[in-house]
């Protein structure tokens, strides 16, 4: 009969693992967009006492572009502090050391037997890659000590520990992420909405006619392109973010892989089949 063994629990990693309650993230970024909207671009430094611009500076410009700026200042704030904390996470999560050195040497371990090794590395490296290598390596000692199943299956049970590890993981490392990718989206429809409305009163002004409305025409103008201009630049610092925290979280993906694969190649070519 076969000796059942129950896998042990993969560990998950420790460190800063993110922010769950993003939320509020977002609300403490809307009070920041709302108090530098009022309280610093629309400074006396900034704007006149009759609302006009001082000497075309660029600050008391922003705040020309109206109510539509602190909800893009808010979408802007959100990118920035989401990728603050998104870098925090994935530097927990690739470790102590770097990432291509640690999937090499625990390869070389592996294919000189040296299981021991492995283990010290993980230790000593931390972060996802290592205690997901460090659940396939407990789920290898697990299988050797278990008789009556065939090698297939011990392998299979090799490769459910490291998929289960790596499911316990997963969730850290794209966290937050749908966030960053929606803002992707709303900074260019907010923008496009400021323009709009700002579009709206500049026509409005020429309908109205007569030079007294030149200013109205100037100032709608101006909201639109602020908004314009300040919507891509959200979008463009979230699609930035969002590329470049998706590709460090594939090359984790891909170490994983690579080390799980060669886990349950080296039980194979080390085991005979069993009965």
């Amino acid at each position: 009969m076969a000796t059942k063994q129950k896998t042990a629990s993969p560990k998950k990693s420790q460190g800063f693992q993110g922010v769950k309650a993003a939320f509020w993230i977002i609300v403490v970024c809307f009070i920041l967009a709302v108090c530098f909207f009022k309280f610093f671009l629309g400074n006396s430094d900034h704007i006149g006492a009759n609302g006009e611009v001082i000497d075309g500076n660029i600050w008391g410009t922003i705040y020309k572009g109206g109510i539509v700026v602190p909800v893009i200042l808010t979408l802007l704030f959100t990118v920035i502090a989401l990728s603050i904390e998104r870098w925090l996470a994935l530097r927990t999560a690739f470790g102590r050391g770097k990432l291509p050195q640690f999937v090499a040497n625990i390869k070389a371990a592996l294919n000189a037997n040296d299981f021991a090794k492995a283990q010290e590395l993980c230790d000593k490296q931390r972060g996802t890659v290592a205690n997901v290598v460090g659940a396939s390596l407990r789920a290898y000692k697990e299988m050797e000590a278990t008789t009556g199943m065939k090698k297939e299956q011990k392998i299979a049970r090799i490769q459910q520990a490291h998929e289960e590890a790596t499911q316990l993981e997963m969730p850290t490392l794209q966290m937050n992420m749908p966030i960053i990718a929606t803002i992707v989206t709303l900074g260019t429809l907010t923008a496009l909405f400021g323009t709009v409305v700002g579009m709206i009163r500049s026509f409005a002004a020429l309908a109205a006619g007569g030079g007294a409305d030149s200013q109205q025409l100037s100032l709608g103008i101006s909201e639109a392109l602020v908004n314009t201009a300040s919507g891509i630049l959200t979008s463009w610092v979230a699609v930035v973010a969002y590329n470049y925290y998706s590709n460090k979280i594939d090359k984790l993906t891909y170490a994983l892989d690579e080390v799980g694969y060669s886990i349950a190649q080296t039980y194979e070519a080390n085991h005979t089949e069993e009965a």
